[in-house]
């Protein structure tokens, strides 16, 4: 699939005309320059044509920005992936020494490349667009990516330009697992996405909060295809004092509802604080898939037996859902950076894995037999049948006589043995009490 990159100084609109072009609020917008730091994917479908936007940090020369060596890298990797370049610039400010400065590079870089005017909101402020053809890009196009005046003559030129498709170049990705790596902010969540990739693909520094919007990526390597979703710290509520760091975090609750495992990374030298729980009990409310990674394990103090009493005092903390992988790793050693990928890859198995019902009925009922359910007001419960239910997480229905009198002990019961005769380690167990 074709890809143009969205290129400009900061705040001209490139994450507004980012969301307008891909149909939904993806990029964090706001009036403050140098919101968006990363690069940022997304598919546009225009006439019967598809292609992939991605939209970049503001192109500066700031030197009191601690991003700014690290934006102007990823905008330079996107200029060179695209097949074609959208050049943001703003009509009210006119030609700035940025934009002179990203124009210069992209007359060398070769790519094909649209200038468009932004915030061109009324017919008078046509006549500031026409000052950027002494850039020497070419046709100028007014847009206002605000209310979307003009960007669909942007669009049909964009389709114009961009280099016929090839069909068979890239396989559908809709139906492959998403797997989100969420954490409190600082654990180390881009620098793992960085080391899975091979490549700088998200900005780490040392700074908590760098990252701002969930990014996703394609992940085909060593036997795993997946994508690969890198999101924002979450902090708790009442430290939560930014806009910016609201959406943030908004943007990493959605991600953990959309995904299928979750990668909750944790500080080693920190253990499992109170704001982990919550976004472990969150990935559990929303049924989804769980790996453990403990990560900074190389800075953590050691003695005999460490390891061993470290994970049974994290399980312990996760109980009654202790049943999830516990990765040690430590990103800037590459340590057990591949038994994550393997761990994620397993627990997505069991998470979309299919239990025959005759497998099961043969498996619990004389577990059930052996034990049943006790007796409530002098009434028995008697359970005759257990299929599993068409849900994208692993959901049981059992039938029986009186599901009323079933109460949780029992079903946590019936969840252990559930987990006992099948491999479902890493996802979280519905259990329904159905009338026979």
């Amino acid at each position: 699939m074709s890809l143009v990159a969205i290129v400009g100084r900061p705040n001209v609109g490139k994450s507004t005309l980012f969301n307008r072009l891909v149909g939904m609020r993806k990029a964090i917008v706001d009036e403050t320059a140098g919101v968006t730091r990363d690069r940022h994917y997304g598919k546009c479908e225009w006439c019967g044509s598809e292609f992939s936007v991605v939209d970049t940090g503001g192109w500066t020369t700031n030197s009191d920005d601690v991003f700014e060596g690290a934006i102007r890298r990823q905008v330079v990797i996107a200029i060179e992936e695209a097949d074609l370049v959208l050049f943001m610039v703003e009509a009210a400010a006119g030609i700035t020494d940025y934009d002179a400065e990203i124009a210069d590079i992209l007359r060398r870089s070769g790519k094909p490349v649209v200038l468009c005017v932004n915030k061109v909101d009324s017919g008078e402020k046509m006549y500031d667009a026409y000052q950027f053809y002494s850039l020497g890009l070419g046709e100028v196009w007014s847009v206002s990516a605000a209310n979307g005046s003009g960007t669909g003559d942007l669009l049909d030129e964009i389709v114009r330009r961009l280099p016929a498709e090839d069909p068979d170049k890239d396989a559908d990705r809709a139906g492959l697992p998403h797997i989100a790596i969420v954490g409190k902010p600082n654990v180390g969540k881009s620098s793992l996405t960085n080391a899975l990739l091979g490549e700088e693909r998200n900005i780490v520094t040392p700074v908590a909060g760098t990252t701002r919007d969930s990014i996703s990526t394609y992940y085909n390597k060593f036997g795993h295809e997946f994508m690969l979703v890198d999101t924002a710290g979450m902090r708790r509520k009442s430290k939560v004092n930014e806009d910016l760091e609201f959406y943030s975090v908004m943007r990493s609750i959605r991600s953990i509802e959309q995904a299928d495992v979750c990668l909750l990374m944790i500080d080693a030298n920190t253990g499992m604080e109170a704001q982990d729980m919550s976004i472990f009990n969150l990935i559990v409310r929303n049924r989804k898939g769980c790996v453990l990674v403990v990560n900074k394990w190389d800075l953590f103090q050691k003695e005999n037996n460490t390891l061993k009493e470290y994970e049974a005092s994290l399980r312990r903390r996760l109980s009654p859902f202790d049943d999830v992988p516990v990765i040690f790793t430590s990103i800037p050693r590459k340590q057990r950076i591949m038994d994550v990928l393997d761990a994620a890859a397993h627990v997505y198995d069991n998470y979309s894995r299919k239990i025959p019902t005759a497998r099961l009925n043969e498996a619990l009922l004389p577990e059930i037999e052996e034990c049943p359910p006790p007796a409530w007001k002098g009434k028995y419960v008697k359970i005759k049948y257990i299929t599993q239910l068409p849900t994208a997480f692993p959901s049981f229905a059992f039938f029986c006589n009186l599901p009323q009198y079933v109460k949780e002990p029992y079903k946590r019961f019936l969840e252990n043995k559930l987990r006992d005769h099948f491999d479902l380690t890493g996802c979280p167990v519905q259990i329904y009490m159905r009338a026979k």
